[in-house]
């Protein structure tokens, strides 16, 4: 069969017992009818089996921390100096 796009013979390979064809020129892929769908099941299932990983703690799945915005302030060691006003100018507290 010939590459629609740029008319090199396709080659035929094996992956993971779905026979595809593509293009060794331009890279293109070609499947025939029901690959993409056992493709996709095989996809699934292997994600269905794989272990979810475990977020650190006080993080949500995506990673975004839990903590309030002034909880992580305080936690950074970030602290803004007072204005004391005009006493606090004058005078050391």
């Amino acid at each position: 069969m010939q590459c629609p796009i740029d008319g090199t013979q396709l080659v035929m390979t094996d992956r993971s017992g779905v026979e595809i064809d593509y293009c060794p020129q331009c890279r293109g892929v070609w499947l025939d009818r029901g690959e993409l769908d056992k493709i996709i099941e095989r996809a699934n299932a292997q994600m269905a089996s794989a272990p979810r990983s475990q977020a650190p703690r006080g993080y949500d799945q995506r990673g975004y921390d839990q903590r309030s915005y002034d909880q992580r302030r305080q936690d950074s060691g970030y602290h803004k100096k007072k204005k004391g006003g005009l006493l606090g100018e004058l005078f050391d507290f």
